[in-house]
C-alpha cells in the first residue's frame, strides 16, 4: 500500500508587504494640474475645488520662497478634508521643505510650557540648507593588498586607484580596511572616499570589468572611469531643522540627543546664539533658509496665552508658514469669556487667510468610498456602495469609512471575496454611529451611572 508522504509544505503563498492604512494613507498631493486648477479625482483628493486651488496657490509661493509668517486657517465641519488638504501639502512639498504637524492638545505638558513647545514647532518647520566642501578620492581600484599580523590584532594594506589621467598608491590603516572590507570593495570597483570622515562609497563596477564574469547580479551598476584628478573638492549639502541644531548643541550627547525623544526646554540664550551663527552663514554663502509649514490641527483648543504668542512668532524674521484648522462656529476662546467665531481670537483672525471647506456631495461621497476600497483592497457589489453611500449621508463619512474593514471582514466569514449589502447591515448592526449613541444613552439614562450638574454651576465652572 502506497504510502502518502507530505514535505510540510501544502501551498505556495506570496509574500506581500505589510502595511499600515492610516486614515489619509491613500492622500498624495492636492491633486491639481500645471495651472493650478483641481482635477475632480486626482492624487486621492476629490472634491473640495476652491479650498484645494487656494492651498495649491499657497503652496506655489511656499516652494518658490516668497512666503513666511503668515497664517491660514481651514475651517469647516468635520469630515469636510481639512487635514487631508494639509497632508495633501505636505506630500507636494518634498523632502527638503519642512512640514510639521502637531494637535494643538499636544502643546499642554508637564515636562515644558507652552510657549517652548510652540517654539519647538516652529523651529522644526524652519530649514537650514547648510553647504560646504570636502575632499574625496575617486576613482577605480586597480589593486587592493592587505597584510595581517601573525596573530591578526593590526592589518596593514595599499590601495592603488586610478582615474583616466592617473594612476596613486595609498597606504591604508587597519580602520581603512574595515570600512572597504565592510563595502566589499575589489578590484574593478569604482570607488569614493571622503577625506574628512573616511566614510567609502561603492559608485558601480568599471565598464572595463564588464566581461570579468560570465554572470552578473541584477543589481549590478557600471559606471565610467572618472577622469581628472583622482583628489576633488566636491561641495556637500545638509539640510537641517532649527530645532535639531538646538538639540545638538544643547546636549552634551550632540547628535544621539535627537533619538531620546524628551529633548527638554531650550535656553533663549542659546537659540540667540544659533541664530547670530546661522545669520553669519548667510552673509557668507555657507548657508540658505528654507522656510517650511507648521500644522496646528484643533487650533480652539489652544488659549489665550498661546494665541498672545503666536501673534508675536508670526511677526519674527524666522517664521514658517503656519496653517490651521478648525470646525468650530462660534465658540469660547479658552481661558477667557469671550466668544469669537472659531475659537480664535479677534486679533489674530485679522492676520489669518481663511479657507473654508463644505460637506461632500454624494457623487463625491461616492469616489471618496471607491478611493479607501481600493487602498484596504475589498471590492464591493453596486448595492453595497449604494447603500454605503447612503450611511455617510445619513450619518458622517469616517463612521461609513470605518465600516468598510469590518464589512469586508463578516464577508471573508462567509467565504465571499465581495462585501455586500447584508454585510454592511451586520456592522451597521454591530457599530453604532453618534446620532444612535445619543438615542441610547437617552433610553438607558436610568440605568446609566450619572450626575447632572446645574445650569447656574456650568455657566460659572472654568473649563479653559
Amino acid at each position: 500500500m502506497a504510502t502518502q508522504i507530505s514535505t510540510g509544505t501544502s501551498e505556495l503563498r506570496d509574500i506581500t508587504k505589510m502595511e499600515r492604512i492610516g486614515a489619509h494613507s491613500h492622500i498624495r498631493g492636492l491633486g491639481l494640474d500645471d495651472r493650478l486648477e483641481p482635477r475632480a479625482n486626482s492624487q486621492g483628493m476629490v472634491g473640495q475645488a476652491k479650498a484645494r486651488k487656494a492651498a495649491g496657490m499657497i503652496l506655489k509661493l511656499v516652494q518658490e520662497g516668497r512666503i513666511a509668517g503668515r497664517a491660514m486657517l481651514f475651517a469647516g465641519p468635520p469630515s469636510t478634508g481639512k487635514t487631508a488638504i494639509a497632508l495633501g501639502m505636505a506630500q507636494s512639498l518634498g523632502p527638503d521643505v519642512p512640514f510639521t504637524m502637531i494637535a494643538a492638545s499636544e502643546v499642554f505638558s508637564l515636562s515644558m510650557s507652552k510657549t517652548e513647545a510652540l517654539t519647538q514647532a516652529f523651529r522644526r518647520s524652519i530649514g537650514v540648507r547648510i553647504k560646504e566642501e570636502t575632499e574625496i578620492i575617486e576613482g577605480e581600484v586597480v589593486e587592493l593588498q592587505i597584510d595581517r599580523s601573525l596573530t591578526g590584532a593590526t592589518k596593514t594594506g595599499k590601495l592603488t586607484v586610478k582615474t583616466t589621467d592617473m594612476e596613486t598608491i595609498y597606504d591604508l590603516g587597519t580602520k581603512m580596511i574595515d570600512a572597504l572590507a565592510k563595502e566589499k570593495v575589489t578590484a574593478g570597483d569604482v570607488i569614493a572616499i571622503d577625506k574628512t570622515s573616511g566614510k567609502v562609497s561603492k559608485l558601480g563596477r568599471s565598464f572595463a570589468r564588464s566581461r570579468d564574469y560570465d554572470a552578473m547580479g541584477a543589481d549590478t551598476k557600471f559606471v565610467q572611469c572618472p577622469e581628472g584628478e583622482i583628489q576633488k573638492r566636491k561641495e556637500v549639502v545638509h539640510t537641517v531643522s532649527l530645532h535639531e541644531i538646538d538639540v545638538i548643541n544643547s546636549r552634551t550627547q550632540g547628535f544621539l540627543a535627537l533619538f531620546a525623544g524628551d529633548t527638554g526646554e531650550i535656553k533663549p540664550e542659546l537659540r540667540n546664539q544659533i541664530n547670530t551663527k546661522v545669520a553669519e552663514w548667510r552673509e557668507e554663502g555657507k548657508a540658505e533658509i528654507i522656510p517650511g509649514v507648521l500644522f496646528i490641527d484643533e487650533v480652539h483648543m489652544l488659549d489665550i496665552e498661546c494665541f498672545s504668542f503666536l501673534n508675536r512668532a508670526l511677526e519674527n524674521e524666522l517664521a514658517p508658514l503656519v496653517i490651521m484648522a478648525s470646525n468650530r462656529g462660534m465658540a469660547r476662546v479658552r481661558g477667557t469669556k469671550i466668544r469669537s467665531p472659531h475659537g480664535l481670537p479677534v486679533d489674530l483672525l485679522d492676520r489669518v487667510l481663511i479657507v473654508s471647506t463644505k460637506p461632500y456631495t454624494a457623487e463625491d461621497i461616492v469616489e471618496i468610498i471607491k478611493i479607501r476600497c481600493d487602498e484596504e483592497d475589498v471590492k464591493l457589489t453596486a448595492g453595497a456602495l449604494t447603500v454605503l453611500t447612503s450611511m455617510a449621508e445619513q450619518t458622517t463619512l469616517r463612521y461609513a469609512l470605518n465600516l468598510i474593514s469590518t464589512s469586508q471582514m463578516l464577508a471573508r466569514k462567509r467565504k465571499s471575496d465581495l462585501v455586500d449589502v447584508e454585510d454592511l447591515r451586520r456592522s451597521y448592526a454591530y457599530f453604532m454611529d453618534e446620532k444612535r449613541s445619543v438615542e441610547w444613552i437617552k433610553a438607558q439614562q436610568s440605568t446609566l451611572i450619572f450626575e447632572e450638574i446645574p445650569r447656574h454651576e456650568e455657566d460659572s465652572m472654568d473649563v479653559s
